[in-house]
């Protein structure tokens, strides 16, 4: 019935977008919500869903900012490695 009301057929048809289904759209917009900092437990009522492990299946990450997140992590541990400069000599005073 909702198909009907909203000519989704048509539209995606002319679109080009035949293999294209509303379900699909719930991963999109949960991964958006993600992407924009949304906690995963609130994602969890939004969706209707029961469980947390649920909602994670519908989360689909960007492969760039994975990317991103991995030199971020190999820029922390470089600078952690880097040699430090040691203070300059000790001078006891009486």
């Amino acid at each position: 019935m909702l198909r009907d009301a909203t000519h989704w057929d048509d539209v995606v048809t002319k679109l080009g977008y035949e293999h294209l289904r509303r379900h699909d759209l719930r991963h999109t917009a949960l991964t958006w919500f993600a992407d924009a900092g949304v906690p995963v437990h609130v994602l969890r009522r939004i969706a209707g869903h029961g469980s947390l492990t649920t909602t994670q299946r519908y989360l689909h990450p960007d492969v760039r900012k994975i990317t991103a997140a991995g030199a971020a992590l190999s820029a922390h541990f470089s600078a952690l490695r880097a040699p430090r400069s040691l203070p300059g000599p000790v001078v006891m005073t009486r």
